[in-house]
């Protein structure tokens, strides 16, 4: 074996074990998720959010706002029980929601393979394709092929860490070389981190790139995919179809009436014509 690929035969394994924590919650024993006709009895519903995931969710002067902080305030009139809302880290979020402690997901997460072995995903909400963003003033960057080498940000536990993968195919199908992944808590920590300079580029979705360069123009500009096509959505503990039906069916109402396409104007800067269902490549 060269020193090549030993390199590449290393790198793919500490890729590997940095993406095992997305997986190994799903390997576990969970608790029963309640049903519909359970939640109805006790007489509210527990969701979850995101603190920190601007435009979908995100607290502003103490209070929660975003396109799902609003989906959920539009629940609040639709639903025949109590929303309890709880706000906390991405990173606990599916797997509470995978293990019970959760009624429902309500934040722009990735619809991937991996996540639907322990969750059933609802319609889809938005765009989630992969992009990258770099610092505006860092001409060294000028398409794909020119990340090899150079240091990654990305959301830790995040469906942008699994997909990587596909980024290092890419970059070394033309004989570069993936380069340090760093992983934070949240996305503000690694944009800041890429303006400072202490890292090369950051990973996540389109729409979130977009709002950040939006904000802050002369300081970041948008790359390029490098991930397939994917999707966000809410998500319920896998086989809770009752629950999951219902959370279609408030989709869908609100899709007809045309809050849907409002909020996504409103915090995404356009509405999509997002397909009912939708099956990931990774």
């Amino acid at each position: 074996m060269t020193k090549l690929s030993k390199a590449l035969a290393a790198r793919r394994r500490a890729l590997a074990a940095m993406l095992l924590p997305l997986v190994a919650w799903a390997t576990i024993g969970t608790a029963h998720a309640a049903s519909l006709e359970e939640i109805k009895k006790r007489g509210y519903i527990v969701v979850a959010t995101e603190d920190d995931y601007r435009p979908f969710e995100f607290v502003k002067d103490g209070k929660p706002t975003g396109f799902d902080n609003e989906m959920v305030d539009a629940m609040r009139k639709y639903a025949p029980f109590e929303i309890r809302h709880e706000i906390l880290p991405f990173t606990g979020i599916l797997a509470g929601v995978a293990t019970g402690k959760y009624d429902i997901a309500i934040t722009g997460a990735t619809m991937t393979k991996d996540r639907m072995q322990s969750l059933d995903f609802a319609s889809p909400i938005a765009d989630a394709t992969d992009y990258y963003v770099k610092r505006k003033n860092d001409d060294s960057i000028k398409s794909i092929m020119d990340l090899s080498g150079k240091t990654v940000g990305v959301q830790a536990g995040s469906a942008q860490l699994a997909h990587l993968s596909q980024l290092q195919a890419q970059i070394e199908k033309s004989g570069g070389k993936m380069g340090k992944i760093v992983q934070y808590t949240s996305y503000p920590e690694a944009y800041q981190d890429l303006a400072l300079g202490r890292t090369d580029y950051v990973v996540n979705t389109i729409i979130n790139l977009t709002t950040l360069v939006n904000q802050k123009p002369g300081v970041f500009a948008l790359g390029q995919p490098v991930a397939a096509q994917s999707m966000a959505a809410w998500s319920v503990q896998k086989g809770n179809a009752d629950l999951l039906a219902y959370v279609n069916e408030f989709i869908a109402k609100e899709k007809a009436n045309g809050t849907v396409a409002t909020l996504q104007k409103k915090w995404f800067g356009q509405s999509f014509n997002l397909p009912v269902t939708f099956t990931p490549e990774y």
